[in-house]
């Protein structure tokens, strides 16, 4: 059994963030089922050594929202300059403004080992491996790109990247497939 645990920057991944999230699993439920896939080898290898990507059973994506839209000529986007943590630079972020979530085809968790979350002081515990993202996956989407931005930080070596280099034809997928896809943006409490 590997030694997993949840980093803390998994834990803004709740309601109203915009971001996937279990309806009704705990941070902790959700890493004994990743440990678990990830000794029975549903995993692949990510974007760099230290980095992979564990496939939950099929039976759990019910438990998962979606946080994407299919953008059309109807689709009305907001963008604003945000920054994910203190520390990083701020980007564009675009969403959707209104919408309907889209189905979950599967979910996976991204897991990053210690050695690389060390890198930039990034580990929250003393774990082998930290579960640092969740996601719901729409159905029909055979991988979810990581978003370009992320890339940019990752390969520029910015405050809040792992150290990274995407060939063209990574960045032109990713850059593609955004084009089509958008975050909901979260519904304000009332």
């Amino acid at each position: 059994m590997i030694q997993l645990e949840v980093n803390d920057f998994v834990r803004r991944q709740v309601e109203g963030s915009g971001k996937t999230y279990a309806k009704d699993l705990t941070f902790e439920e959700i890493v004994n089922h990743a440990s678990d896939r990830f000794a029975s080898g549903y995993f692949r290898e990510g974007y760099r050594d230290g980095v992979v990507i564990v496939e939950a059973a099929d039976e759990m994506t019910s438990h998962f929202v979606c946080p994407y839209v299919k953008i059309d000529q109807t689709t009305e986007l907001k963008a604003e300059s945000v920054r994910r943590q203190e520390g990083e630079e701020p980007y564009i972020q675009i969403r959707a403004a209104i919408g309907s979530p889209l189905p979950v085809g599967k979910v996976e968790f991204i897991l990053y080992r210690h050695d690389v979350l060390a890198e930039n002081n990034e580990n929250t515990t003393d774990a082998e491996w930290e579960l640092i993202s969740i996601q719901a996956v729409p159905e029909g989407v055979d991988q979810l790109p990581m978003g370009p931005v992320t890339m940019m930080r990752n390969q520029l070596e910015l405050p809040g990247g792992t150290k990274a280099n995407y060939s063209s034809e990574q960045w032109a997928e990713a850059v593609r497939f955004w084009q089509k896809y958008a975050a909901l943006e979260p519904e304000e409490e009332t």
